[in-house]
């Protein structure tokens, strides 16, 4: 039938579509632009009025009960709440009209509502929250139309995806390349036998083309809006394939990662919940969705060489072809199902007993202690049935993963570290005898991973490695076909051994000697033997088991992205060697899951889809698959992450004593004194607390009870915290939207002398600003306002680390004084050096606040608070009652603070944050010149702010920008994220303790990033 070789469009050319307009729909036309279609006519119709519509000439092949049936079906979905491009009434009602070509064939024609803004299909690279909002609408457009039947449903077309695999083959013919039409040969070959073990699918209405060119995002002022357009494909048909084709599209901008577009398949999974058939059909519907595209869009060309839509779109279609064929079938699979946390079908598990065998799990003995080196409580195993041993052997578990003590203190990055732990496990084990040791399955080793590495490192083994302390023989647990492949180039030139069980399921062991011959083995039969180890020669064996599910080769270590579809290939073998099972850790998906249950949809996170963490180490965080990330972003962890000196300090006080500041105990005062002598002169008095926000409540309570007012100025855009009090003079809109018309009527907010965005950013911006404060003041004084005290960060953290003007606090803090009010400088986040100018961040403009408030770098992650002012303000606040805080000053809070102090001399932090800092913001700004898309980078020292614009000139915030940015980062081992009210700043508030060498490892990675994020969005920067 015409179907399956393609179909001519209709013969109308713009003067006969302006015709067609006028003629049959009234419109009078000043500009007729033709849009793409493969099969179809499509033009934009503009009127003198301005308004605009699509014309819609429809291909003759379909019938008017398919017109129909779409017409319908963008109802159901209207109805359903989402948003799609709708067809246009008529003078008279109707919604289609019979209209001619230039060849006098007849067609029908609509006309619809034209949607602004931008086709997904231009943006290059699309982040995760695009990803993932494209999944929910193409699982909002199959919810809306699950119960939706129409007689017009039932039509026989290519794009039916249950019979892509025959259409596909049908056109192959159309591929010139021979390489790549026995590619696609091949693809279809894979997809039919996987389509074969997944059983029946459900039906539903589908709109079949839920794609990148079909969906229109409302553009980075709109960027939640997606619009669905083009309902020509509304058929019946799998509802799996209309999420199949959606990721289909996706993957030409998942830039060489095909794995990313399975978010979208999760985003679906939670609007239209797919069965376990569904999922195991998904991938292969993706690959045959590909060969479709690209025999269908060969054909196209075939029919019409002018055809540009469809020659524009060829390459594109081949790009979806090369992603969505990048890893095996098989791999894939095992990674979506991975991804969508669903089970495996009845009909996949049959072939699989051995997965199914070990998937309980084992008695409670043998039990093994917690920790690296875990002993079993009892001194022998007892051999299990189907053993690859013949005798007990007692191994002892060693964990080199991300949460082993043996890790601490960077351990992991020692060269050799992961040899060298082994050698010292041995000296556990003791004298040679029936004893070894064992690396655990699916447990990362820490001791793999890199640090300032774009790519992830390959830390998870997918099998077992045990050394024995004697020359050990290993059997078949099971009958099977024995095969010796030949070496490969692998970690070490080692003869593997292959068992092949009658399921399929393959027993691969690396490291034998004295091998068996090819041939059939039955259970008992030997298949080599490991060599003696000691802790000066070590001879392992690993032992990967993988399961008949797959049909690829799977190594023995991964860490990317393919890690969890490896690990749903492959089977735990502890029991072959009478060990426990590996317990499931839950992946950072159920986590997160878990997480929301129980959390506030108003705790803030960041990323889509984030990784989990675990371990952290001066300026990196490490996630539980071993991949370390630069962190960007704790400016808590002010010394580094995991700091020894706070670590130890913490643990001795704890087994000391640890109360209250009501009793007596030397900490308090210590602590109290190295503070004091930090402060500047006349500041000698502490009062400590337990965070940020309470030591900012407390410095305005100390401003009131000083000053007998209550009037407090702050500036707007600023943060101070969450408590009523700090709260009350936070104004930053991204914290809440409302917050400059919701402040309680003892805050004034000051306009905020931002030199990038503020009303006055000339030379003389400190004296303007101060000027119209002073103005203020009197006009509070007149009011019967007279101010209490002025609050402000020493630099602008909130904004993205901006710098106040030169001599700004200068004058203001001249000006308050003047008026009886007290001057605050809020230094949670800029205090103890980050600013690389001295100790404080107002030293930058040489002011002397009356009051301190200091909170995040004091205690290097423990929650230390603190205000320090003059003996005569602190004072005050007995008039008002006692003042105490249950944990503020305690012994354990001053152990850790005093901690830090020395850390910081003894680690050289401020030297270390002027230099880093200093070539940190040279190269940033290098960048700048590169890429215009950046518009200013703030701040000074480690507290710096990259401020993404469209336009230099306008300063249009680039907020969309700046997500896509921040996500992109993440895959590329960066941990950075936004901030400021227009969301389009990158916050860099690393550990002090960061080097020169991961500054250059980030600038290289945002310089890649920037290049493709100005490809992501072409319309925002052409």
């Amino acid at each position: 039938m015409e179907a399956l070789a393609g179909l001519r469009r209709p013969n109308v050319t713009v003067p006969l579509a302006q015709t067609i307009a006028q003629q049959y729909f009234g419109v009078s036309a000043v500009e007729v632009t033709e849009l793409g279609s493969n099969q179809d006519r499509n033009f934009l119709l503009m009127e003198a009025s301005g308004n605009r519509t699509v014309l819609k000439i429809d291909n003759a092949a379909f019938a008017l009960a398919e017109i129909e049936a779409q017409n319908e079906v963008m109802n159901a979905c209207v109805s359903a709440g989402v948003s799609v491009a709708q067809v246009l009434r008529n003078a008279d009602g109707s919604l289609v009209r019979t209209v001619f070509d230039a060849d006098g064939v007849e067609h029908f024609a609509r006309r619809f509502q034209f949607v602004p803004g931008t086709s997904l299909l231009d943006a290059h690279f699309l982040s995760a929250v695009m990803m993932q909002q494209v999944g929910s609408l193409t699982g909002e457009v199959s919810a809306a139309l699950t119960k939706f039947t129409h007689p017009g449903l039932e039509r026989a077309s290519q794009w039916d995806m249950r019979r892509a695999a025959d259409i596909a083959d049908s056109l192959l013919g159309s591929i010139a390349d021979g390489r790549r039409r026995e590619r696609v040969r091949a693809a279809i070959k894979a997809a039919r036998i996987a389509l074969t073990q997944v059983g029946e699918l459900p039906v539903q209405a589908v709109h079949g083309d839920v794609t990148d060119d079909n969906i229109m995002w409302g553009g980075p002022q709109n960027s939640s809006q997606l619009t669905v357009l083009d309902f020509g494909d509304v058929s019946t048909g799998w509802r799996v394939a209309e999420l199949a084709v959606t990721l289909s599209s996706l993957l030409q901008h998942a830039a060489e990662r095909p794995l990313d577009v399975l978010v979208a398949a999760r985003a679906f999974h939670q609007k239209q919940a797919l069965t376990s058939a569904e999922v195991s059909a998904l991938w292969p519907l993706v690959v045959l969705r590909a060969c479709v595209l690209v025999t269908s869009g060969a054909k196209q060309l075939e029919l019409e060489a002018d055809n540009d839509y469809a020659a524009e779109r060829i390459e594109g279609e081949w790009r979806i072809f090369e992603e969505a064929t990048r890893y095996p079938l098989d791999v894939m699979r095992a990674a979506t199902r991975a991804a969508l946390h669903v089970q495996i079908t009845e009909t996949e598990t049959a072939a699989d007993a051995a997965k199914a065998a070990t998937s309980t799990k084992p008695a409670k003995e043998p039990q093994v202690e917690s920790g690296p080196f875990s002993f079993p409580k009892k001194k022998r195993f007892k051999a299990l049935e189907g053993s690859l041993l013949q005798s007990p052997v007692a191994l002892h578990r060693v964990d080199l993963g991300a949460e082993s003590e043996w890790m601490d203190d960077g351990a992991w990055l020692r060269e050799g570290a992961e040899e060298q732990f082994i050698r010292e496990a041995f000296s556990f084990v003791g004298q040679p005898g029936e004893s070894g040791i064992y690396l655990p399955y699916a447990l990362e080793r820490l001791t793999r991973s890199r640090i300032n590495s774009a790519e992830a490192p390959k830390t998870i083994p997918f099998g077992i490695e045990a050394y024995f302390t004697q020359r050990t023989k290993v059997f078949a647990p099971f009958d099977g076909e024995i095969s010796v492949p030949a070496p490969t180039l692998a970690e070490r030139d080692e003869q593997q051994v292959v068992l092949t069980a009658s399921d399929g399921s393959r027993l691969v062991l690396t490291g034998l000697v004295k091998l068996p011959q090819p041939g059939p083995v039955s259970a008992g039969d030997p298949l080599g033997r490991v060599a003696s180890s000691d802790s000066q020669q070590l001879n392992r064996v690993r032992i990967l088991w993988v399961s008949s599910r797959a049909t690829s080769r799977i190594p023995f270590f991964g860490g990317d992205e393919l890690a969890p579809a490896y690990e749903q290939l492959t089977i735990d073998p502890a029991p072959l060697l009478g060990l426990p099972r590996e317990e499931e850790r839950p992946d950072a998906a159920v986590e997160q899951d878990r997480r929301n249950r129980v959390f506030s949809s108003a705790q803030e996170r960041y990323y889509v889809d984030p990784p989990e963490f675990e371990r952290g180490w001066k300026h990196h965080l490490i996630d539980t698959n071993g991949r370390a990330y630069v962190d960007l972003v704790n400016n808590v962890a002010g010394l580094g992450h995991s700091h020894p000196r706070i670590t130890a300090a913490a643990e001795q006080q704890l087994r000391l004593l640890n109360t209250n500041s009501r009793f007596l105990y030397r900490q308090l005062a210590e602590y109290s004194e190295r503070l004091i002598e930090k402060a500047p002169n006349s500041l000698d008095t502490v009062l400590l607390v337990n965070s940020g926000t309470e030591a900012v409540d407390l410095a305005l309570r100390l401003a009131w009870a000083a000053t007998g007012r209550k009037t407090i100025i702050s500036l707007r855009e600023a943060y101070h915290g969450w408590s009523i009090g700090a709260d009350a003079v936070t104004t930053s809109a991204y914290d809440n939207p409302n917050a400059v018309g919701s402040r309680p009527d003892w805050v004034h907010v000051a306009d905020v002398p931002n030199p990038l965005r503020g009303k006055h950013t000339g030379p003389d911006a400190e004296t303007y600003y101060a000027t119209e404060l002073a103005d203020t003041l009197k006009q509070l004084d007149a009011q019967g306002k007279p101010v209490a005290g002025f609050i402000c960060e020493s630099v602008l953290g909130n904004a993205g680390g901006v710098l106040l003007p030169e001599g700004y606090l200068r004058e203001v803090y001249a000006k308050v004084r003047g008026a009886g009010g007290l001057c605050i400088a809020d230094e949670v986040q800029v205090g103890f050096g980050r600013m690389g100018q001295g100790f404080w961040g107002f030293n930058q403009q040489g002011v002397r606040p009356d009051i301190i408030t200091i909170a995040k770098p004091m205690g290097n992650g423990f929650p230390i608070g603190g205000v320090i002012t003059t003996r005569a303000i602190a004072e005050s606040l007995g008039n008002e009652g006692m003042f105490f805080s249950s944990a503020g000053g305690s012994p354990l809070s001053c152990a850790v603070g005093l901690a830090v102090l020395d850390a910081m001399d003894e680690d050289k932090i401020l030297e270390n944050v002027a230099n880093v800092g200093e070539y940190f913001k040279d190269r940033l700004e290098m960048l700048m010149a590169k890429h215009p898309l950046i518009g200013f980078v703030h701040g000074a020292g480690l507290y710096l702010g990259v401020e993404l614009v469209r336009d230099r000139e306008t300063l249009e915030p680039a907020k969309e920008e700046t997500m896509e940015v921040c996500e992109r980062m993440l895959h590329l081992g960066v941990i950075i994220q936004p901030t400021s009210e227009r969301q389009n700043v990158l916050k860099i508030k690393p550990p002090l303790c960061i080097d020169r060498e991961s500054v250059d490892f980030v600038v290289e990675a945002l310089d890649q990033v920037l290049t493709e994020v100005v490809a992501t969005f072409p319309t925002a920067h052409s």
